[in-house]
C-alpha cells in the first residue's frame, strides 16, 4: 500500500485535484470508443524511395478509398483521379495546373471544399487534439475551424465562406492546399511498420531514411540489408566490404559517396592499379542506366577489389568464431580444390603462400574506409534510428512482425542454436541475437563485447541460422567465380518450406505468448512469385508475406511493384501495386500505383481503440487514475 500510495502522489504532481483527475478519465474513456486506427505494413523497400514515398503518399488506397466514399458517382473518374494526385503531390501538381492556365479563384474554392471533405473523413477517427497536433504550426487555428466546421449551424456558415473566400483573395490558397493534403496524408495512416531491408538495390535509400525519421509513428523490424549497414557503421570490416560490394553490383555507389559522404577513391586508386588490365566481366553492374562504358569498367575493378578484400576479412572472422560453423565458406585458400575451373583466376593480391591475408594495401584502404564509415554524420544518424527504433521482430496489436524467418529443424521444430555457448531457440534466440547486436553499436570502443556484437551482425547478414537471412550458404564467391549450377545453389530454411502450415504457424505464435486464433505472423524478405501463381496469404491466413518486389530488379520475377498491408478498424487489406514509373508521371498522367486490394479478414465488428494495446495501456491509466480520484476523496492524498 506504501509503494502504490507513493506512486498516486506522483500522479498527482500531473492531476492536481479531482477536477483534473476527473477530466482526464472521461477523456480517456471516450477515447477507448474511438475507431482503431489504421495501421500500414510495408516492407523490402530496397532503395526505391520514389515507389516508397508514394505508397506513404496514398496511404496503399486508403486515400483514394475516401475519394470514392465520399464522392461516389457525384465525381467523374477523371475528376477522382485529378483530386487524388492533388492530395499525393498538392506542390508539383498546383505547379503543373498553372503551367495549363486551369487555375482560377472558383477552381481553387472547389479544390479547398473537396479536400477540406476529405480532411474532415480523416480526421474523423482522431480527437481533436491529435488533428490540432497534426496541423502545420503556420496557420493551425484556421485549418483547425475548417476541418472541424459544423455544417449544420447556418448562422455559421457565412463565417466559413469568409475564411475561404479571404484564403483565395489573399493569394494563400496554394499554401492551405499544400497543408491540407498534408494533413490528409498524415491523419490517413495511424502508424507505419516497416518489415525491414531498407537498403540496397535502388539508390534512394538514404532518402528512404530521412521521410522515416520524419515519420509521426513508425516502428522498424530490421532485414538482413539494413543489419549489414548497421554492422558497417558500427565498424565491421566485413559488412563494410558487404555493403560496398553489392552497392558496386548495382551501380549505386553514390549512396556510399554522395548520400552518407564516404570517401572510396583510395579503393578506386587501389583497383586501377591491381586489375587496370582486368576486364573484371564478371563484376560487371547489373544496372547500367546512367553510367557510362568508363564509369561501369571502374565500378567492375572495384567491386572485384572489394570482393577479395571481403572474402579474406571473413576468413578471419570465421577463424575466431568456430560455433557459427562458417569453415566451409573460406575458400580463398582452397582454389585448387573446387573440383570445378575457375572462370576468373586473376588474383593479383593473394599471395599464394598467404592467401587469406591482407596486402599492406588492402589494410591500409580498410582503414581509411572504416574510419569515413563510423564517421558518416549521416549514416551514424540513420543507423541510431534503426536501433532505437528497431528490432527483430514486434508484436503489436496481436500480430507478430519479423522481416525473415524463424530457424526450424527439417521436421519443423524449433531449432536449437548454439552461438553463445549455450543453445537456445525460438524468441529467446532472436531477443539474445538483437541484443548481442546492439553491443556492436553501443558497447564501448575496443571492448571484446562490441566486436563480438560487430561479427554477430555478420552473422545475421549471412549465417546459416540467421532468421534474417534464411539460406543454408551465402554462395558469393562460388557466383563470382565458377559457372556451376551446383556450388551456387543456395537452399533455402525450412522455414520457407514449411510456413504454409497452420500448426507451424500457431506453434510460433505461441512462442511469442501470441493466440493463434487472433493472430498472425506477418513477414517480407522473400518475393512473392505471383507470375506463378503464389500467394502472399499462406497458413490458411495465418501468416502473410508483404514483399512483393518494390525493387525493380525482382520485378520480373513477381510480376508486381510490391505487397503492403492495411490494418484498419474493418479488418486486413493487402494491396498489391503495378510498378512505379515517376512521381512526374504520377503528377502529369495521374498514374495511381495501386492495382488491386482485398480483404484478407474482415472483423465480425468494427474494432476500437479500446480493442488494442494502446487501449490496453489507456485502461491501466485509467484503473491508475480512478485509485488516484479515490484517494483525493478520502483524504489521503490533499488536493492542490
Amino acid at each position: 500500500m506504501a509503494k502504490n500510495l507513493k506512486y498516486l502522489k506522483l500522479l498527482a504532481s500531473r492531476y492536481r485535484n479531482i477536477s483534473e483527475v476527473s477530466t482526464e478519465i472521461i477523456k480517456l474513456s471516450a477515447i477507448l470508443n474511438l475507431p482503431k486506427g489504421t495501421e500500414h505494413f510495408v516492407s523490402d523497400i530496397h532503395g526505391e524511395d520514389e515507389s516508397f514515398g508514394h505508397v506513404l503518399r496514398n496511404a496503399s488506397g486508403v486515400v483514394k478509398g475516401y475519394i470514392d466514399e465520399l464522392f461516389g458517382n457525384t465525381l467523374m473518374a477523371s475528376e477522382k483521379r485529378n483530386l487524388a494526385t492533388l492530395v499525393y503531390y498538392p506542390a508539383a501538381k498546383l505547379e503543373y495546373i498553372r503551367k495549363k492556365g486551369e487555375i482560377t479563384d472558383e477552381w481553387y474554392k472547389i479544390q479547398l471544399f473537396r479536400l477540406l471533405k476529405i480532411c474532415k473523413r480523416t480526421a474523423s477517427k482522431y480527437t481533436r487534439a491529435a488533428v490540432r497536433k497534426a496541423l502545420p504550426p503556420e496557420a493551425p487555428h484556421i485549418l483547425e475551424e475548417l476541418i472541424f466546421e459544423d455544417t449544420s449551424v447556418i448562422h455559421k456558415q457565412e463565417y466559413y465562406l469568409e475564411i475561404i473566400d479571404k484564403i483565395i483573395r489573399l493569394k494563400r490558397a496554394d499554401a492551405f492546399i499544400i497543408d491540407i493534403s498534408n494533413v490528409i496524408q498524415r491523419l490517413s495512416i495511424d502508424h507505419l511498420h516497416v518489415l525491414g531491408d531498407i537498403f540496397d538495390r535502388g539508390s534512394g535509400a538514404a532518402k528512404v531514411m530521412d521521410i522515416l525519421q520524419n515519420y509521426h509513428s513508425v516502428d522498424v523490424q530490421w532485414g538482413n540489408h539494413d543489419i549489414a549497414w548497421m554492422g558497417a557503421a558500427s565498424g565491421s570490416d566485413a559488412l563494410i566490404c558487404n555493403v560496398i560490394r553489392i552497392s558496386a553490383k548495382y551501380a549505386i555507389l553514390e549512396t556510399i559517396e554522395e548520400d552518407y559522404g564516404i570517401n572510396l577513391v583510395p579503393l578506386a586508386t587501389f583497383a586501377m592499379e591491381y586489375y587496370g588490365s582486368d576486364p573484371c566481366t564478371r563484376f560487371l553492374p547489373g544496372r547500367t542506366e546512367g553510367k557510362s562504358d568508363k564509369e561501369l569498367d571502374l565500378i567492375a575493378k572495384m567491386h572485384k577489389a572489394i570482393a577479395i578484400i571481403q572474402f579474406k576479412v571473413e576468413a578471419e572472422l570465421i577463424a575466431r568464431h568456430p560455433e557459427y560453423e562458417m569453415d566451409g565458406r573460406i575458400l580463398l585458400d582452397k582454389l585448387d580444390k573446387l573440383n570445378v575451373p575457375l572462370a576468373d583466376d586473376n588474383f593479383p593480391t593473394v599471395d599464394p603462400a598467404a592467401p587469406l591475408r591482407l596486402t599492406p594495401e588492402e589494410k591500409e584502404i580498410m582503414e581509411k574506409i572504416r574510419f569515413s564509415f563510423k564517421h558518416s554524420a549521416r549514416l551514424g544518424q540513420h543507423v541510431r534510428f534503426l536501433f532505437n527504433r528497431g528490432s527483430m521482430y514486434k508484436i503489436y496489436n496481436s500480430n507478430l512482425l519479423f522481416h525473415g524467418g524463424i530457424p526450424l529443424t527439417e521436421d519443423g521444430r524449433l531449432k536449437s542454436v548454439n552461438l553463445f555457448k549455450t543453445e537456445l531457440k525460438g524468441r529467446a534466440l532472436l531477443d539474445k541475437l538483437e541484443s548481442t547486436a546492439r553491443r556492436g553499436f553501443f558497447g564501448a570502443e575496443g571492448s571484446k563485447e562490441r566486436q563480438n556484437g560487430l561479427d554477430i551482425m555478420w552473422y545475421l547478414w549471412c549465417g546459416a541460422d540467421s532468421p534474417l537471412y534464411g539460406k543454408h550458404t551465402m554462395t558469393t564467391f562460388e557466383r563470382y567465380f565458377t559457372d556451376s549450377k551446383e556450388l551456387i545453389k543456395e537452399t533455402p530454411s525450412p522455414y520457407y518450406k514449411k510456413r504454409d502450415n497452420q500448426e507451424l504457424c500457431a506453434m510460433i505464435l505461441e512462442e511469442f505468448g501470441l493466440n493463434s486464433l487472433n493472430a498472425k505472423i506477418i513477414n517480407g524478405h522473400t518475393p512473392v512469385k505471383t507470375t506463378k501463381g503464389e500467394s502472399p496469404v499462406k497458413a490458411g491466413g495465418g501468416l502473410i508475406v508483404i514483399d512483393g518486389g518494390f525493387a525493380k530488379a525482382y520485378q520480373n520475377v513477381t510480376g508486381i511493384a510490391g505487397y503492403t498491408l492495411i490494418y484498419n478498424s474493418q479488418g486486413l487489406l493487402l494491396a498489391s501495386h503495378t510498378p512505379f514509373v515517376s512521381a512526374e508521371d504520377a503528377v502529369e498522367n495521374e498514374v495511381d500505383i495501386l492495382s488491386e486490394t482485398f480483404y484478407v479478414e474482415r472483423s465480425p465488428a468494427r474494432k476500437k481503440v479500446a480493442d488494442t494495446d494502446i487501449g490496453e495501456q489507456i485502461s491501466e491509466q485509467i484503473s491508475d487514475l480512478m485509485l488516484l480520484l479515490d484517494a483525493y476523496r478520502v483524504g489521503e492524498i490533499k488536493e492542490s
